[in-house]
């Protein structure tokens, strides 16, 4: 029997789940282990939010399994789970401190002591206070029971990026100290800084591993031009992959004859370069 130390934190094996005729999640499998940080991505309706509302057992999967800490995600295994949902989770009409107050008593504790950034809020009500302290606020409450597991639904949407950046110390925080994380995001940014990445599209996982594994072999083709709009409009035309940063126009995944022709008589210098993490996203999406 494999020891439990070796099961990963948060499972989910071929898991699909069905709403009558459509298919949210399709055989997606993911697992998350202590210490790591995972980063979930895909675009909206990709099924990252139904396969993790399976993986918290708020929807049991039409086929396929989901495991917290090695078995069902019933109660007792969520008692040891820190959830930030999309919707934070928070009760406008109590304070801050009210608040943390609740959800330590429901995992059967204390009072969530209000942090030291948070103190001049402890007495406002949670919907009176700015989006960036209302995510700090559900961050101490998905914390302050010294959780072994985070599952943070895009956590930082909406914020600024100083914000952003004191969340993200958070989340490497509670890596450190043992936690594993599960977290989605669109912020290019912030995928980076997770240990192993899984995509999704359609309902299904379509690439998975380092962000080097998944830029895999995807290349770019840098179209560097006095005549960008017109250069964009073209290859977007030609249906081409085409991306812009600033003023650099990016063809994904196409060869430098597809440009020129593409191009026609637009005068413009082409370099194969790699694809960035987004571009190769974008490409396993499309094919997918």
């Amino acid at each position: 029997m494999a020891d439990a130390r070796s099961r990963p934190l948060i499972e989910a094996a071929s898991a699909t789940r069905t709403f009558g005729a459509f298919t949210a999640v399709e055989d997606a499998s993911l697992e998350v282990a202590a210490g790591e940080v995972v980063g979930l991505l895909g675009a909206n309706g990709a099924g990252k939010t139904t396969l993790i509302r399976m993986i918290l057992g708020l929807l049991p999967p039409t086929d396929g399994t989901v495991a917290l800490f090695g078995g069902p995600p019933s109660r007792a295994p969520r008692a040891r789970l820190g959830y930030v949902p999309q919707g934070l989770g928070l009760w406008d009409d109590l304070t801050v401190a009210e608040n943390l107050a609740f959800v330590g008593g429901a995992y059967g504790g204390e009072a969530i002591r209000v942090p030291d950034a948070l103190a001049p809020f402890a007495g406002r009500l949670a919907g009176s206070i700015g989006l960036g302290r209302q995510r700090q606020v559900a961050f101490a409450a998905a914390l302050g029971h010294g959780p072994e597991a985070l599952v943070l639904d895009e956590p930082t949407s909406g914020v600024d990026p100083l914000s952003r950046a004191r969340l993200w110390d958070a989340i490497h925080a509670a890596a450190d100290d043992g936690a594993g994380v599960l977290v989605t995001t669109h912020y290019m940014q912030e995928a980076q800084q997770c240990d192993r990445l899984v995509l999704m599209s359609g309902g299904r996982v379509v690439a998975s591993g380092s962000e080097a594994d998944i830029i895999g072999s995807t290349r770019a083709i840098a179209v560097r031009t006095e005549r960008w709009p017109d250069a964009f409009a073209a290859l977007d035309a030609a249906g081409l992959m085409t991306m812009l940063a600033g003023t650099h126009v990016r063809a994904v995944d196409a060869s430098e004859e597809q440009v020129r022709a593409a191009l026609g008589g637009i005068d413009a210098s082409l370099e194969s370069v790699g694809a960035t993490l987004e571009e190769a996203m974008v490409a396993r999406e499309r094919a997918a």
